[in-house]
């Protein structure tokens, strides 16, 4: 699926794409932080038929429920299609020595072999986290590998 970015000069950015039935939605996000959610005219693609304001809380609850279940649907068919591949989830303990440090630091890729592909944080989904995504109690990482990978990475966040 092809999504379009347009900057929109003085207002932000619009991202919107086609769906397979042939409507057209897309996202715009404001310079100062604000989305809406628009639908396009059905005769007229570039005319917009509805705009929907949406609060930060709004549209953090609206990515959670259309990313989230997808990112779990992704990672449970990965381990179908690859067959020893497993997706873990580990959650970020108060005391854990990666507690309020940069991921970058735990050097897990290196050291385990597995990849940490998202961040789940108070609901919100946060994937493909940089090297500089600074970890905090209660945190769930999502962890790809096989079982001996993904274990060492739950290890590695218990003990160091």
């Amino acid at each position: 699926m092809d999504v379009e970015e347009t900057m929109l000069p003085g207002i932000g950015l619009r991202h919107d794409f086609r769906t397979r039935s042939g409507r057209r939605v897309g996202v715009v996000s404001h310079h100062g932080g604000r989305r809406e959610l628009v639908i396009y005219d059905t005769d007229d693609m570039d005319t917009c038929s509805e705009s929907i304001p949406l609060t930060a809380e709004e549209s953090d609850a609206l990515a959670e429920l259309l990313g989230a279940p997808h990112i779990v649907e992704r990672l449970n068919n990965l381990g179908k299609a690859f067959a020893g591949i497993v997706g873990e989830q580990i959650k970020i303990t108060p005391g854990s020595p990666y507690d309020g440090q940069p991921l970058g630091e735990t050097h897990a890729r290196t050291r385990t072999g597995a990849s940490i592909v998202a961040v789940v944080r108070d609901q919100q989904v946060i994937a493909s986290p940089r090297p500089d995504f600074g970890f905090v109690a209660g945190d769930v990482v999502v962890v790809v590998g096989t079982p001996e990978n993904t274990a060492a990475v739950a290890e590695l966040f218990r003990v160091g």
